[in-house]
């Protein structure tokens, strides 16, 4: 069959429509693993296999076309029902409800009746139709993706319907609007499934911010044994200081110098008790504005934090910076220290069966870059685990959640924008964060 140009050329853009939005499932798919994205892929292919049979510029049997829409016509049902919102079944508890109900019902079916009579293309009209219902038997929820991808095809059947648009195109011998479809369905779903990218991707930071907060809160336990643990020196020392003082007082032995002298050594132990308090308050508060601040800071109140459980354990702790100790980095601090007692606490874990436990904080720092190594002599990771380390839900160890080095890395790249690199050393494993150096 020959075409004039305008025909010819009116296929290449529906096939060129078709063959983008095939690409752009497609990678869509591989990024977020939606199964929406890989059955609208499907349905695209097989759409395109119809439209190069139906358009006869190529000897393709009707066979195939017809295998072809029945492929596509399977795979609207799957993306439809994948992307659908609400309840499928509306819940009716009285006459009123089953009467709106069933017109409601009657609406969808004879505007999909009609749809399908205007541009004659099966699997669009099921998914027009299956998406309608989720809007019409769900009118309270407000699906802003479905209502896109709904209200555009039914404001555009409604124009063409009262113009008689298909009797007009058929007077005047355009091409078929099938070709139109096409292209309308590639606008609709772009904007419709562009719209449910945005919210994925809000629920996607609020999941991750959740788990944020319950590692924080999976650890409170283990942290507040080590607060306990810090906080009972300190009070027994003071315990020791005002019995001192007492003593001192009954025996008549209670002179200026030395009560200056207790009361400088209660300060000291007080300060320390402040101090513990503030890393463990700053560390569990909720995250706040970027700023520039201190890697020692932030490093130190996790080892504030840490050191009684490191002595339980006997682990020698060995701290070194290699370069300025008021080096500075931009983000949140108290995200920063999730990092590091997240790994140090991983470190502390895998070295309570080691002989001479040791761990070393190694800081560095090139033109650019504040480089904070983390490293231990527990034996290393398995090969075969080094690339699963990251995933979400992957663990080692029985009683482990799988999240820490998960929400790890994503502090790291996502919040700093840094890197994180991962090695197997002789002894055992090195973590090195990369992070941008701030220069105030």
């Amino acid at each position: 069959m020959i075409y004039d140009l305008s025909t010819t050329l009116a296929y290449g853009i529906t096939f060129g429509i078709l063959i983008m939005t095939i690409m752009y499932t497609l990678v869509r798919y591989i990024y977020s693993k939606e199964i929406f994205y890989i059955s609208y892929f499907i349905m695209q292919a097989f759409s395109l296999l119809f439209i190069i049979s139906y358009s006869k510029m190529f000897d393709i049997s009707h066979f195939i076309e017809q295998i072809a829409i029945l492929g596509a016509s399977l795979f609207s049902i799957v993306f439809a029902v994948s992307f659908y919102e609400g309840k499928f079944f509306p819940k009716i508890s009285n006459y009123k409800e089953l009467i709106i109900n069933t017109i409601l019902f009657n609406i969808v079916v004879l505007t999909a009746f009609y749809h399908y009579m205007l541009f004659e293309y099966l699997p669009y009209t099921i998914i027009y139709a299956i998406l309608f219902i989720s809007i019409v038997f769900n009118l309270r929820q407000g699906f802003k993706p479905t209502v896109i991808y709904v209200v555009g095809w039914s404001l555009l059947c409604f124009v063409l319907f009262v113009m008689d648009f298909k009797t007009l195109y058929i007077q005047k011998g355009y091409m078929d609007l099938v070709l139109l479809a096409f292209a309308i369905e590639a606008i609709l779903f772009t904007l419709s499934v562009g719209y449910k990218y945005n919210n994925l991707q809000i629920q996607s930071n609020s999941y991750e911010d959740m788990l944020l907060q319950q590692s924080r809160l999976a650890k409170s336990g283990e942290m507040i044994g080590n607060i306990t643990h810090q906080f009972r020196q300190p009070l027994n020392n003071l315990s020791y200081i005002l019995i001192n003082i007492k003593k001192r007082f009954e025996n008549k032995k209670l002179d200026e110098v030395y009560l200056d002298k207790k009361i400088n050594q209660a300060s000291i132990q007080l300060d320390f008790l402040s101090k513990t308090i503030d890393d463990f308050k700053d560390f569990y508060a909720p995250s706040k504005q970027k700023e520039i601040f201190s890697v020692k800071e932030a490093i130190d109140s996790c080892l504030t934090i840490l050191s009684a459980d490191f002595k339980k354990h006997n682990i020698t702790l060995e701290f070194v910076f290699n370069t300025n100790e008021n080096i500075k980095i931009y983000g949140v601090k108290n995200e920063l220290s999730q990092v590091i007692l997240a790994l140090l606490s991983n470190a502390n874990d895998a070295l309570t069966s080691v002989e001479n436990p040791h761990i070393k904080i190694e800081v560095t720092s090139s033109d650019a870059e504040v480089i904070i190594k983390i490293q231990d002599n527990a034996g290393g990771i398995k090969e075969k685990n080094i690339e699963k380390v990251f995933e979400p839900y992957f663990s080692t160890k029985e009683s482990g959640s799988g999240i820490g080095l998960y929400l790890v890395k994503l502090i790291v790249e996502d919040s700093f924008e840094g890197r994180i690199k991962l090695e197997n050393k002789k002894e055992g494993v090195a973590f090195t964060l990369f992070f941008e150096k701030s220069f105030d």
